[in-house]
């Protein structure tokens, strides 16, 4: 097993840096998002206890955690998953049975199977969060990249960005961070704003690491107690702020790449770099069940 940094395209933003190796720990500047891949692990099999500790560890201390090279199957992926915590069912959609016992696969083909292109409020092309609309918000999702766009002269298409909102929250100057101290967010879904949803803190706290994030995205309707324009208007502010480049990384997808982030302290969106309706793009996705933010 070893421990390093994704490898970084031309075009991304600043590159993955080891932020250990092994058990040799190296104080080297991370990318703004944080990050680090993770070698000679087959997720297929269950993790050893060492191996679970350093994988969550490196969840921890880095947000995103790759795993290149994977060849699973949607039970071996749900069983991998496992293996964090209570992986959630999917429920149905668009009339498709959903076994509660694989990973659920997200793709842009359409109910014959070719490509389509997509874009509406809910689409994952938006910055957002996974499911905050929920009391208890997931804690981790994971996607495998199983059939990927063809590679363009820098990499694949249809990426995948993540915004640390850690970082966003500890750049506000002291004011900004008092006005919205205790303030709180209504999440609904975005396909259907009229569901059920939850309220949530705007400034979460992360309850393993103790540090502060915004917490924001898609699914936010607005601020509880503020008016329609000063609440539009803040998150707005807020959005803008939490997605700037010096703190965003662009995962650029590989054929077997594994990725698994901290939906607690992260923001993501997919990429809409390559022609959606020509190209098929799937991956897998597995997520895990967290607690109630505070």
């Amino acid at each position: 097993m070893s421990i390093g940094a994704p490898t970084a395209d031309a075009g991304t933003a600043e590159p993955w840096v080891p932020a250990y190796a092994g058990t040799a720990v190296a104080e080297e500047r991370p990318d703004p998002a944080g990050g680090v891949r993770i070698d000679g692990i087959d997720l297929a099999q269950p993790l050893a206890a060492a191996n679970k500790a350093t994988i969550w560890r490196a969840f921890l201390e880095h947000h995103i955690v790759v795993f290149p090279g994977q060849s699973l199957t949607r039970e071996e992926q749900f069983a991998f998953a496992a293996q964090f915590g209570e992986v959630e069912s999917h429920g149905t959609h668009r009339g498709e049975s959903k076994p509660q016992n694989r990973a659920h696969v997200l793709s842009n083909l359409d109910a014959a199977g070719k490509p389509v292109f997509r874009f509406s409020r809910a689409a994952n092309y938006h910055w957002h969060t996974d499911k905050p609309y929920l009391p208890a918000p997931p804690m981790l999702t994971m996607l495998h990249a199983v059939e990927l766009p063809p590679l363009r002269e820098n990499g694949h298409g249809g990426d995948t960005e993540f915004a640390n909102t850690a970082l966003a929250y500890a750049t506000l100057p002291d004011p900004a961070k008092q006005q919205i101290a205790r303030l709180r967010v209504a999440f609904r879904p975005a396909f259907d704003p009229e569901a059920p949803g939850a309220d949530h803190p705007l400034v979460r706290t992360h309850p393993e690491s103790g540090a502060k994030a915004l917490y924001l995205g898609n699914h936010a309707t607005h601020i509880v107690g503020l008016s329609p324009g000063e609440s539009t208007r803040l998150l707005r502010e807020l959005l803008a702020h939490a997605t700037q480049r010096r703190f965003v990384y662009a995962h650029r997808w590989r054929i077997g790449d594994v990725v698994m982030w901290d939906n607690r302290c992260l923001l993501h969106r997919g990429v809409l770099n390559y022609a959606a309706d020509r190209y098929r793009r799937i991956l897998h996705r597995s997520v895990v069940r967290g607690s109630v933010p505070s």
